[in-house]
């Protein structure tokens, strides 16, 4: 069974359904938040008359909604990472519950960490944007990799460090590169569906426990 597996294998469990349903809250407040705030934007800095601020207008309007949904993984991503020990203990205690503690790194490195999850996986979405204009296809194909990288080294070193300082946590992730990177690829790909993306953050930090704690 691989690591997404049986992450998908518990989400009946309490914990899961706690963690993504406050993660829904919070990602459809700041969705609403962010997507409020750029039609503001939009209709303040129209300032043509006629047809013309409105074809301006409604142009506007669907890049807002456009650009708010782009922006809706590394928003949801940045606010499941506020989670991730909840989920990350949830996980081991119902499939490696003899696995040690070890020395985790301190609780002021891991919620940095955790808040640098989402702020690259936003910044670097903001930097592909470009491309998709510029090069359709082969601008997508990127981005996706940049969110596969971002959300799979991501979790797994937040994960990671939970159990050991940062430089191990590093070791650990080289160690299993591929898989990490494989398994970010296919959480990065569910984020550009309906629904399936709230899942992510819930989904990505179990499977990133399962890589960690069942190939040692």
């Amino acid at each position: 069974m691989t690591p997404l597996m049986r992450a998908f294998a518990q989400l009946d469990d309490p914990v899961f359904l706690g963690v993504l349903l406050r993660s829904v809250a919070w990602t459809a407040l700041a969705f609403a938040l962010l997507l409020g705030a750029l039609m503001l934007l939009v209709h303040q800095g129209a300032a043509l008359q006629g047809w013309r601020a409105w074809g301006a207008d409604l142009l506007g309007t669907i890049g807002a909604a456009l650009l708010a949904f782009w922006l809706f993984v590394p928003i949801a991503a940045a606010i499941g990472t506020l989670y991730i020990d909840r989920v990350a203990a949830a996980v081991e205690r119902r499939w490696y519950p003899a696995t040690p503690q070890g020395r985790p790194a301190t609780i002021a490195a891991q919620i940095a960490d955790a808040i640098a999850i989402g702020l690259r996986l936003l910044l670097l979405n903001l930097l592909a944007l470009p491309l998709l204009f510029l090069l359709p296809g082969i601008g997508l194909l990127i981005a996706w990799a940049i969110a596969a990288w971002a959300i799979g080294r991501g979790l797994f070193v937040a994960v990671a460090m939970r159990r050991m300082g940062r430089a191990a946590a590093e070791a650990a992730y080289r160690r299993r590169r591929a898989a990490v990177l494989a398994q970010g690829g296919i959480l990065a790909l569910a984020g550009y569906l309906p629904a399936l993306n709230l899942l992510v953050p819930v989904l990505g930090t179990a499977a990133m426990v399962h890589l960690l704690d069942g190939t040692d």
